[in-house]
């Protein structure tokens, strides 16, 4: 490791999110690098990273689009932008999103949409956030849809444990009242759907149980604090997690990212893709 000193102590003020609490949770020396130092250090680029990062400014676009759609764009205009995006992915994907919009594998007959929305609440001595692709409600019946542009179809009991479906299923239960007329979401009423766009009639449904709830709380507020009180952040033992890591030449564990057949295929959490610099959709 370059023998820079770096901070160890998490700002007060700072709010976590599912991205850096996975972050932490695959190394600590990443979080610390990303999140407390604020480090800027591109790996050397190469085919495999700029292909999955390419993929990635895509993924931000299929969002996007599906958005406009929810907002009530046009979705005739829609398709002929993804027609004409000369991205065979985004192409495909859209086609595959308005197949499963016209069956029940995408359920856009609720009563109330929320696409886009943000949630916030106190977490220990910190807050916890998250942004969701879209929130259907329908007589106190909660469903959280997140799109996934995986090359690969993950476990789905990898999906059930992953950091993600805890925060935004927990955090929907804590903080989503006002969505559901100032009543709290019961827990047998809510489930998180992850829809993969190119594995579009497979998706995976998470329903939330009182259990789940209480649990899953309890251990993010456990996670939050024991960042918030440590001091010594060392790296993954896994070093496949270094493969796709902007920081793997920092770290000594390489420049030359890892080839796909190596890499556990799930979307990074990481990429700094800001929707500003996504191109909006013109009219």
């Amino acid at each position: 490791m370059l023998n820079l000193p770096l901070r160890n102590e998490l700002s007060p003020s700072f709010i976590f999110s599912q991205s850096s609490l996975q972050d932490y949770s695959d190394c600590c020396r990443r979080f610390q690098l990303r999140y407390i130092e604020q480090l800027k250090w591109p790996a050397v680029e190469n085919a495999p990273v700029l292909e999955n990062e390419h993929r990635q400014v895509e993924g931000q676009q299929f969002h996007r689009m599906v958005q406009q759609l929810l907002i009530g764009l046009p979705v005739e205009r829609l398709t002929q932008i993804a027609n004409n995006s000369n991205s065979e992915n985004i192409a495909r994907w859209w086609g595959n999103f308005l197949s499963a919009r016209k069956s029940s594998l995408i359920d856009l007959t609720k009563q109330q949409f929320f696409p886009e929305q943000s949630l916030s609440a106190p977490l220990g001595k910190h807050r916890i956030t998250a942004k969701y692709d879209l929130i259907t409600v329908i007589d106190g019946q909660a469903t959280i849809y997140d799109w996934k542009t995986y090359h690969n179809r993950p476990r789905d009991e990898q999906m059930a444990v992953r950091l993600q479906t805890k925060v935004y299923l927990s955090l929907l239960l804590n903080a989503g009242a006002h969505l559901n007329n100032n009543l709290p979401f019961s827990p047998e009423r809510a489930e998180m759907v992850y829809w993969y766009a190119d594995f579009p009639s497979e998706p995976f449904r998470y329903p939330s149980e009182e259990s789940h709830y209480k649990r899953d709380w309890k251990d993010l507020d456990s996670l939050i604090s024991e960042i918030s009180a440590k001091r010594s952040f060392p790296l993954t033992d896994d070093q496949k997690k270094c493969g796709y890591c902007t920081y793997r030449s920092f770290c000594e564990r390489g420049i030359s990212a890892t080839e796909r057949t190596e890499f556990e295929d799930t979307e990074s959490e990481s990429w700094d893709v800001d929707m500003e610099q996504i191109q909006e959709i013109e009219f």
